[in-house]
């Protein structure tokens, strides 16, 4: 319940245009991705691509480290370089180029503020919730 963590990817093209067939977003705990772990699907959790032109990825909670790789119609399969999680929300562009993709952070000020206030909403819940055990606490003794 409640909102997610979230990614999304918008692409540029160096040279020629193809459609996106498939993809794969891999998470990492090392900085280098040398742990790669494909991003597992259960319920909404995935990496999804939509009508071959944009990509997004919905976790239950991201590792800090990822690298996506993209197969085209054109029959290429491409691998970016190691990127890390941004935020809550977290945007970014993907420039295609011939060999690779290259992952960089993309700025949106209004997923700039709602990662401030799903972050000052979580903080408070938290302090909500610790007098609420404290309580529960006393009462078990």
């Amino acid at each position: 319940m409640g909102p997610k963590p979230y990614m999304e990817f918008e692409f540029t093209n160096e040279g020629t245009e193809s459609l996106i067939v498939s993809g794969i977003m891999y998470e990492c705990d090392q900085p280098d991705c040398s742990d790669a772990q494909p991003l597992e699907e259960v319920a909404v959790q995935g990496f999804y691509c939509y009508e071959g032109v944009s990509c997004s990825a919905v976790a239950y909670g991201f590792k800090p480290y990822h690298r996506i790789e993209l197969t085209f119609a054109d029959g290429r399969t491409l691998e970016s370089n190691v990127f890390e999680t941004v935020g809550f929300i977290s945007n970014y562009t993907v420039t295609v180029r011939e060999m690779d993709l290259l992952v960089e952070e993309r700025f949106d000020f209004a997923d700039f503020l709602r990662n401030i206030f799903n972050s000052v909403c979580c903080f408070g819940a938290g302090f909500a919730l610790l007098p609420l055990g404290m309580v529960f606490q006393r009462r078990k003794k």
